[in-house]
């Protein structure tokens, strides 16, 4: 008996052969970016409520949490509508669907619009009013003053920008409080000092990147030593700051050791990086500084329920 014909290749230019378009809408929300924000937003809501929350109580941080997503997502692809022409010449974002031409610009701002009134009616409606406009005032922080005016004009603008950033736990605390409290303000700094460490050590090693995008990064403007510095000095100002939790009285030891042991290995990468550069070094401290950030929050969520 005969082989059966080897089946004939699919045509390139097929649609079942190319990214559906859900999926090229899907990346312009910076998926792994919003998934950070929202677990950072879900720590301050946790952090607000006494004890185990109730039902009803993680019902309404669901519904919080797909509200920030919503407005966080609709940032993210305002962010890759702007830079589109930025993008297409750093290899780290010429994948994007803006940047690649998939997706039109009417189509990318239609949808950032529907994701953003989406999760701010949601927000306004079934969380409380203030929550929606520190979100929506979160949105045009990262979106305009930081995307479209910052972050061309200034070498600071990650600094500065930050703040939109640092944002996150505090509508996770309002959203279950009604309110902003010292505590909510704690967490915003610690992510608000983390952000430069955390970005700078992404751009000494993406500088190339950078540059040709023409975007004034401090490695283009400073250098790679004066830059490295930077990232040192932020780390030793970060490790004071992820402190307050238990000087405040918020947290307990378990918290406390969890920090000493995140902030002495953030600074250790800080110093070698500083004093032995390479950029397999400035990756290594670029994602440890994810694994920071993500351990100290988890470890202010177990310290809440053991103490």
């Amino acid at each position: 008996m005969s082989a059966a014909p080897a089946p004939a290749p699919m045509p390139a230019g097929l649609p079942y052969a190319m990214p559906s378009r859900l999926s090229q809408f899907y990346a312009l929300t910076k998926p792994r970016v919003v998934q950070l924000i929202v677990f950072c937003a879900f720590i301050g809501m946790v952090l607000a409520v006494p004890g185990l929350p109730t039902g009803p109580q993680w019902a309404h941080m669901a519904l919080a949490c797909l509200g920030i997503w919503l407005v966080a997502g609709a940032a993210a692809a305002f962010n890759c509508l702007v830079e589109q022409g930025i993008d297409a010449k750093m290899k780290r974002t010429a994948w994007r669907p803006t940047a690649k031409g998939e997706l039109s610009n009417t189509q990318t701002l239609a949808f950032s619009a529907a994701l953003c009134l989406a999760g701010s009616v949601l927000l306004y409606v079934w969380i409380n009013p203030l929550t929606m406009w520190l979100t929506f005032a979160t949105f045009v922080g990262y979106a305009v003053v930081y995307t479209v005016i910052l972050k061309p004009l200034t070498p600071q603008n990650i600094v500065i920008g930050g703040a939109s950033g640092a944002m996150p736990p505090v509508l996770g605390w309002s959203s279950m409080t009604g309110d902003v409290g010292p505590e909510a303000l704690i967490l915003f700094l610690i992510i608000f000092l983390w952000t430069p460490p955390h970005f700078w050590a992404l751009a000494l090693y993406r500088v190339e990147d950078y540059r040709k995008s023409g975007l004034p990064m401090l490695p283009v403007t400073h250098g790679n030593e004066f830059t490295r510095l930077q990232v040192f000095l932020y780390t030793l100002i970060l490790f004071a700051g992820c402190l307050m939790p238990f000087v405040y009285g918020m947290s307990s030891w378990i918290y406390l050791a969890a920090a000493v042991v995140l902030g002495v290995g953030f600074c250790a990468y800080g110093y070698a990086l500083w004093r032995d550069y390479s950029d397999a070094l400035a990756r290594k401290t670029f994602r440890f500084s994810l694994i920071h950030l993500s351990a100290l929050f988890a470890a202010l969520l177990v310290d809440h329920y053991v103490f």
